[in-house]
């Protein structure tokens, strides 16, 4: 991309759809995770929101997700604690710390598969809780590590 506009611009001073295009589609934040109450490390489960197409990795219901999913994970820069419970791959959170964009980004490859490619998306390791029940949940199992989602 010509215009690396997230270089010369802050979080904060970016409009709808460049702050839209910093999403690489991972889809980690759609992914239930656990928290180590002893020591905040959080931890990915294979379990997705139920709106997350698993496949495309992508919100079937973008625009009214926050009315359906209670909790789910709705990022700005006006609340940057959220950004802890996304991975250090993610762009939102890599650039709030200063960082570049992973070469993998599709900002930077001009693929919006690249993601996947690199194996970073939850495409293929992922189940919508909407195909498991109640009890089930209870045995989700940790995919891997926040850390681990880090390039």
């Amino acid at each position: 991309m010509a215009d690396e506009y997230w270089k010369r611009k802050s979080l904060a001073e970016m409009d709808t759809s460049e702050w839209e295009q910093l999403c690489d589609g991972c889809a980690l934040c759609c992914m239930h995770k656990l928290e180590d109450e002893d020591t905040g490390e959080v931890f990915y489960t294979d379990v997705a929101c139920r709106l997350l197409d698993v496949e495309s990795c992508r919100c079937t219901d973008y625009s009214r997700r926050v009315s359906i999913v209670r909790d789910c994970l709705v990022l700005s820069v006006d609340e940057p604690e959220r950004f802890a419970w996304l991975p250090d791959s993610c762009a939102y959170k890599r650039l709030a710390k200063g960082r570049d964009l992973p070469a993998w980004h599709p900002l930077l490859t001009g693929d919006p598969d690249s993601v996947h490619a690199a194996g970073i998306s939850v495409r293929g390791k992922a189940v919508s809780e909407s195909e498991l029940l109640a009890a089930e949940m209870q045995e989700f199992t940790v995919l891997q590590q926040m850390s681990d989602f880090d390039e």
